[in-house]
């Protein structure tokens, strides 16, 4: 990796986007990375929470549109789509960690443009500084966010918002985006914040996180009858696994629970 790091410690992944002297612009070769990491993480089934954030002064400054305007045919690739997932490398970058079954984290500070937000949105959850920087700036050149921003932007700040943004292209504080709705905590050092909150989640059963998650996330494109369906049969499922008797005892002993790894959805 390149421009991507990972570290995983006590079932918690520190991953880094490491171009720092570029404010962590994206190159192409980063979004393949993402989607490299993104897909081992899925496979560690003793996986608990991600954090994802960006190494020196920013999160993610957008698309590094020079260095990939060098390389056209590479750019016609990425904007195929894979019929099997239905999306393109540039969407699967940021929508691989929504496949990821367990709380995704992200930790923004410095700028967050473009591509950027679009990587926190894929998150579950966003920590910001209060002073860090916020813009949709695909607008900025007659282009839309396009990697899987509209339907993250839609989903969290609603259409109204989603539309402001993306039409205006303004760049907002993380105090403002929390007003939004693009952040869900303000903090100074939004890493320490994000893992504080990770490690919180360890006390909880692995399969019933992944479960909230899944739920949640499919709830916002189905109908009422079918999120009731989809509940009947998490929660059946639920109360025949281990972690789920682990998780029992040990707040009836009020000792800390020692889980199993995860069970497949």
């Amino acid at each position: 990796m390149k421009y991507v790091s990972v570290s995983v410690e006590n079932g918690i992944a520190q991953v880094r986007l490491n171009r720092p002297d570029k404010l962590n612009a994206l190159a192409l070769d980063t979004l393949d990375e993402l989607i490299t990491v993104a897909r081992g993480l899925r496979k560690d089934r003793t996986l608990r929470a991600v954090v994802i954030a960006g190494e020196g002064a920013s999160f993610c400054s957008g698309l590094d549109i020079a260095a990939a305007m060098r390389t056209p045919g590479r750019i016609v690739r990425a904007f195929i789509p894979a019929p099997w997932r239905g999306t393109n490398r540039f969407q699967e970058a940021c929508w691989a960690w929504r496949r990821i079954p367990v709380p995704v984290i992200a930790a923004v500070h410095g700028h967050c443009y473009g591509g950027g937000v679009q990587i926190a949105l894929a998150a579950d959850f966003r920590y910001a500084t209060p002073d860090s920087k916020w813009s949709v700036l695909e607008g900025k050149w007659g282009i839309i966010p396009d990697m899987s921003g509209i339907r993250s932007l839609t989903e969290v700040t609603g259409p109204d918002v989603a539309k402001r943004l993306t039409m205006t292209a303004e760049t907002i504080s993380g105090a403002e985006a929390q007003r939004l709705g693009l952040v869900t905590e303000l903090a100074d050092d939004p890493v320490k914040a994000a893992t504080a909150f990770a490690e919180s989640l360890l006390t909880r059963s692995p399969d019933a996180l992944a479960a909230a998650k899944r739920l949640i996330d499919a709830a916002l494109t189905s109908s009422a009858r079918r999120t009731f369906a989809r509940e009947r049969r998490a929660q059946i499922r639920l109360l025949a696994l281990p972690n789920t008797k682990i998780l029992r005892k040990a707040v009836m002993a009020k000792s800390t629970p020692d889980f199993q790894p995860r069970r497949r959805p």
